[in-house]
């Protein structure tokens, strides 16, 4: 072990290094998507990061967010930071590059561009959706890719929607036969698949209430809602409907209609969730609904910002089967926690009960409580670990893939481009 002196005020006077099999470098965090990375410690990863960045209210934001996490009462961090700050921050790392893991969350728009230039330079990268918000960008994403197969990097987006408990079992219970049936392709009209978003723009995170960039009210910078948010929408739509399944985003889906709308900000909610002015109210272009199909199955996705909630954010989602109905609600009935639903066809309710009650077996803890004609999925609560906790979750499967790049399943390749393909397509 060496020791080596850092001066970073109020956030560490000296740090060691450790010999371990993953070195992060995290760059230019504009989002407290980075942070979330550094909640938790992992078994062979050193606790010295290196962090590129401009000086500034981003990474300062960053920074305390990592120290609260060192100094919590239970169960604290052990993250020490090395902070390499100047305007050419972006060519040192490439140039120093003194890890072998770059974590990405901030600024969309030039993601796909460091993407590629990490990749370009032998790094792994871990990076926040979107990775790109533009339709233009898609040959790129493609090419970055195929470069990180052939060296042998794995390039990973932190969809940590997947981790969600509620997610896990829809997707079983959408791909158990005896209860689902088979997944219908519905029409226009009558999508067999709906997902429904809601988001907010001012928050608290991990204790801290979310000051954001200005830049982030930029659709040019940001993305508009479909572009941003919509991955995580669309990524869970195909995670659960095509498992494991190589969808060809040219041949296999069509896009049928979009449309997008504004959140409107007065100057105070402006200077409240930034700290900056703004003359006058901000038309925030970042609403948006979409309708595709994707092998013939129609879909409609539908993303929305607004201001402020007591209750948080919302998601919500049914996939219709030929035996039964899957729902996914987290309204008032459910005081706006998500809950799952199954509601059988006319006709095929005691084949679903029957399949209902052999599934139940081989998840332990959970229950079925029926109520009219449908049944809700009642889940333990320790089962439920929260949004923030499951960045510790997406960030150890990535390090399961760094162990072994030939592990990652070829579908994921495939589906990061559909994926990208349709929450672009109005861009």
């Amino acid at each position: 072990m060496s020791t080596r002196a850092s001066i970073i005020p109020g956030i560490l006077l000296a740090m060691t290094a450790y010999s371990a099999d993953v070195k992060l470098i995290v760059l230019d965090p504009g989002h407290f998507h980075a942070a979330l990375v550094e909640k938790d410690m992992y078994t062979g990863v050193d606790p010295t990061v290196s962090v590129y960045a401009p000086m500034g209210p981003e990474v300062v934001d960053y920074l305390n967010r990592v120290a609260l996490f060192n100094t919590r009462a239970a169960n604290p961090t052990a993250w020490r930071t090395e902070l390499h700050a100047g305007p050419d921050y972006f060519e040192r790392m490439l140039r120093e590059h003194p890890g072998n893991v770059v974590v990405l969350a901030g600024r969309n728009r030039p993601k796909i561009a460091r993407i590629e230039a990490s990749v370009g330079a032998g790094l792994n990268v871990l990076a926040d959706k979107p990775w790109i918000i533009s339709k233009q960008d898609l040959p790129r994403l493609e090419r970055v890719l195929d470069q990180a197969e052939k060296k042998g990097l794995v390039a990973y987006d932190i969809m940590t929607e997947r981790y969600e408990v509620t997610s896990i079992l829809e997707k079983d219970l959408v791909n158990n036969a005896a209860i689902f049936g088979v997944l219908e392709h519905g029409t226009e009209a009558e999508p067999a698949i709906r997902a429904h978003s809601i988001h907010h723009l001012m928050k608290v995170v991990a204790g801290v209430p979310l000051l954001r960039p200005a830049w982030f009210f930029d659709i040019a910078e940001q993305g508009d809602g479909m572009s941003d948010v919509g991955t995580h929408v669309v990524d869970l739509v195909q995670w659960t409907a095509f498992p494991r399944v190589d969808v060809n985003y040219r041949t296999d889906v069509r896009i049928l209609s979009h449309k997008r709308w504004p959140t409107k900000l007065t100057p105070a909610e402006f200077e409240r969730v930034t700290a900056t002015t703004h003359d006058g109210v901000l038309d925030y272009e970042c609403n948006g609904s979409m309708e595709y199909a994707v092998r013939g199955v129609h879909v409609a996705v539908d993303v929305r910002w607004n201001w402020e909630s007591a209750t948080g954010d919302v998601y919500e989602a049914s996939f219709q089967g030929s035996k039964a109905r899957v729902e996914l609600r987290q309204g008032e009935a459910q005081h706006f926690v998500p809950e799952l639903y199954v509601i059988p066809r006319p006709g095929a309710a005691r084949e679903v009960d029957a399949g209902l009650e052999k599934w139940v077996e081989a998840h332990p803890g959970v229950k079925l409580e029926r109520s009219g004609a449908e049944t809700h999925i009642a889940i333990p609560a320790a089962a439920r670990v929260g949004h923030e906790a499951h960045f510790g979750q997406v960030t150890s499967r990535f390090f399961e893939y760094l162990k072994s790049p030939a592990s990652l399943p070829a579908w994921e390749k495939s589906n990061m481009l559909v994926k990208y393909y349709i929450t672009t397509s109005g861009t």
